[in-house]
C-alpha cells in the first residue's frame, strides 16, 4: 500500500481489553486498512469502525465498565459506527443474552438473543464448513471455541450463516443488522479473510 493509499484507508479499531487482538489486526491490515488498539474513550473516538475480538465475554464486559468504555461503545454503535464481533464479540453486540452473568453488560446493536457457551466447553471446540451466500467462493471453514449461537433474531436482522450438520444443525452463527456484523466463530484463525473483507466493505460503504 502506498503512503497516499494508507492515508486514505479507513482506521479500524480493535477493542483491546482482552482476547485475540493481534490476530484481527493482522487480517485487517492484510485487507488494506489501518488499525488501532482501543482501550479508552478517546481512542474509540478516533477510529472509523471497531472489531470486538473473541475472548471471555464476562471479563470483557467487566473491563469495559471498569475502563469507562461501555457507554461510549453504546453511543458509538447507536451513532452508526460499523462494528464486527467474533465469538465473545458476538455476545457483546447482542441486545439480549441467555446464560450470561446477572451483572453482565453488552454494547447491543443486533436485535438477537444469544446463548453463551452454547456449543459447550473448551473441549467441545470444533471446526465446520459453512455455506455463506453473502460471500463469494467456497464454504467458509469456521473454528468454534466455547462459542455462542443465536437463539432468535428480530426484524431487520439478516442471517448470514447456519451450522449445517450434527447436533447443532440449523443454529444461527453469523448475522448482520445494518452496520453491525457478528459471527460466533473465529475467521481470524483460518487464513480465510473473506469475513474481514466483507466488514471492510461495510466500513467503506458507511463512508
Amino acid at each position: 500500500m502506498t503512503a497516499a493509499a494508507a492515508a486514505d484507508a479507513p482506521l479500524i479499531g480493535v477493542l483491546a481489553l482482552q482476547g485475540d487482538v493481534r490476530e484481527h489486526e493482522h487480517v485487517l491490515q492484510s485487507c488494506g486498512v489501518r488499525t488501532s488498539r482501543v482501550r479508552t474513550p478517546d481512542q474509540l473516538a478516533a477510529v472509523d469502525a471497531l472489531v470486538i475480538p473473541g475472548g471471555e465475554s464476562t471479563t470483557m464486559s467487566k473491563l469495559a465498565v471498569d475502563f469507562g468504555l461501555i457507554d461510549p461503545l453504546r453511543d458509538a454503535q447507536e451513532s452508526g459506527m460499523p462494528m464486527y464481533g467474533s465469538c465473545a464479540g458476538m455476545i457483546m453486540l447482542a441486545d439480549r443474552l441467555e446464560g450470561g452473568r446477572p451483572d453482565q453488560q453488552t454494547i447491543g446493536g443486533i436485535d438477537m438473543l444469544v446463548r453463551r457457551n452454547a456449543f459447550g466447553r473448551q473441549v467441545d471446540s470444533f471446526e465446520a464448513d459453512l455455506a455463506m451466500p453473502a460471500l463469494d467462493g467456497p464454504p467458509v471453514h469456521a473454528v468454534f471455541i466455547r462459542a455462542p449461537w443465536v437463539e432468535s433474531v428480530g426484524d431487520g436482522v439478516e442471517v448470514l450463516g447456519h451450522v449445517e450438520s450434527g447436533p447443532a444443525a440449523g443454529r444461527i452463527v453469523a448475522v448482520r443488522h445494518g452496520r453491525v456484523l457478528a459471527t460466533s466463530f473465529h475467521p481470524e484463525l483460518t487464513g480465510d479473510h473473506r469475513i474481514h473483507e466483507y466488514f471492510v466493505a461495510m466500513v467503506r460503504d458507511a463512508g
